[in-house]
């Protein structure tokens, strides 16, 4: 532990935490860093499913621009992780349509996608400079006026789309459905997550070799090697000004970064308050399984509801809808993972009901057998499986937002995604931060480590002033 600088603990060792915790500490500060569960990576966890290694939370990284900013941050060169790009985007199936982004010769939404990347593309640089940047800083002010002449007064995903009449109406959809990685309908996200898929489609989408998990393995190294102390099995059970208390400790600090969800944060400093019934973003049913024999499959695909509306409005209302969005993770033997048998992970998109799901549950079973079929399987899934784990929404509760909620509570459009504008501090409590789950409202890693570097970097400057 150094000597010198302030007395710092973040609570919550997922991917944000071990970020700020990694930058705190280099910057000189006594850093700990306490995590309740026996393994650091919050969502992000590997498992053993019949002796195969699988990887739950986040199944694809993007804008790795990003991480080589946080690793240049930490003094490290950002080959800390070696990243694979995946052969494409993903393989999408809607209402008996099949197509790959980027979107095939051949393929009548061809012309409309090239015309798509072409005015999007080129969008990724920018995107990720706003992602390290603070907002009010004035060096992001060309990017963001970029982003707003590109979508105009059309600030939100849907009514982005909605103008853009040459698109085909199911190109759209396959646009829109992203806006799920932010919890919630593309009329609640802002415009820029319809530029999405194409900057991933012109800069790629990547895995670590040996497995997303790495990512977590990645962190915790620039953390320790910082100097941070780490704590697992440590469950914070109050945190005030000066001490953060867990059943068995006591650790005297001068200032909490938080990096837990929002809701369970404010009880842990017993300042819940009686807030009106929010809503919430989307949970999920994860199937994870090694298999008994390789499939035909790409390792990325997505398969769409059958009304993307009707979807929408049964997350939000927190209901179980007739046909879901789900994400189809495929690796052979040896392809990312160290493994012997493939593996499949079928990532089923789920309200917030706090529910634990079985793949025998009626919901589950019917989705995974039309997911199957969509495909191209002759056969349920699941009769494949050699093996399963699954989490569920009341699996996620216990680690994180009411009901399971991935991204915690539902903001208005222009505080969710990447792009946002979230309390990472308090000025009633001056020393409490905020990072990761707690300020999280969607965009998959690069918005946690984005966040994680804009946190610190205020926290950073005050206590220089």
């Amino acid at each position: 532990m150094k000597s010198g600088g302030q007395r710092i603990v973040v609570v919550g060792g997922g991917l944000g935490g071990l970020a700020a915790a990694a930058l705190l500490a280099r910057a000189g500060h006594r850093v700990t860093l306490i995590e309740a569960a026996d393994y650091l990576g919050g969502k992000s966890r590997r498992i053993e499913v019949a002796g195969q290694r699988v990887d739950t939370g986040p199944s694809l990284f993007t804008f790795p621009g990003v991480w080589r900013e946080l690793a240049r941050r930490c003094g490290a060169s950002g080959d800390e992780l070696r990243l694979r790009r995946m052969p494409e985007v993903g393989r999408y199936h809607f209402r008996g349509e099949s197509v790959s982004l980027p979107v095939e010769e051949g393929h009548p939404w061809r012309a409309a996608w090239e015309r798509f990347e072409r005015e999007h593309g080129e969008l990724g640089a920018g995107i990720t400079a706003l992602l390290t940047k603070d907002p009010l800083d004035r060096s992001a002010l060309p990017d963001l006026a970029r982003l707003l002449r590109t979508y105009g007064a059309r600030l939100t995903t849907r009514s982005y789309l909605d103008s853009l009449g040459w698109m085909p109406e199911g190109l759209k959809e396959v646009i829109a459905i992203h806006t799920l990685n932010a919890g919630v309908s593309p009329a609640r996200t802002p415009a820029l997550y319809a530029s999405m898929p194409a900057v991933m489609a012109r800069d790629g989408v990547h895995v670590p070799e040996g497995g997303i998990y790495e990512t977590v393995l990645a962190l915790e190294r620039l953390a320790r090697d910082a100097g941070v102390e780490v704590r697992t099995g440590e469950a914070a059970t109050k945190v005030a000004e000066g001490a953060v208390l867990t059943a068995n400790s006591r650790y005297r600090c001068d200032l909490v970064v938080g990096a837990v969800d929002e809701d369970r944060l404010e009880a842990l400093t017993e300042r819940e308050r009686k807030r009106p019934q929010a809503r919430l973003s989307c949970s999920g049913v994860a199937l994870y399984a090694a298999l008994d024999r390789s499939l035909d499959l790409p390792p990325h695909s997505v398969v769409l509801p059958e009304s993307p509306e009707a979807l929408y409005r049964d997350l939000e209302a927190g209901r179980e809808p007739e046909t879901t969005m789900a994400f189809v993770n495929y690796y052979a033997p040896g392809e990312v993972y160290p493994n012997r048998r493939p593996t499949l992970a079928v990532l089923l998109t789920a309200p917030p009901n706090g529910r634990a799901y079985a793949p025998s549950d009626a919901f589950v079973e019917r989705e995974v057998a039309r997911v199957s079929e969509a495909v191209g399987l002759s056969r349920p899934a699941t009769e494949y499986f050699a093996g399963e784990t699954v989490l569920h929404p009341s699996y996620f509760e216990e680690r994180g937002g009411s009901g399971g909620a991935l991204y915690g509570r539902s903001r208005a459009f222009w505080r969710s995604g990447p792009l946002h504008r979230p309390r990472y501090n308090d000025r009633r409590r001056p020393w409490l931060w905020r990072v990761g789950a707690s300020v999280h409202p969607g965009g998959g890693i690069p918005a946690v480590l984005g966040g994680a570097m804009i946190s610190t970097a205020r926290l950073l400057r005050g206590l220089g002033r």
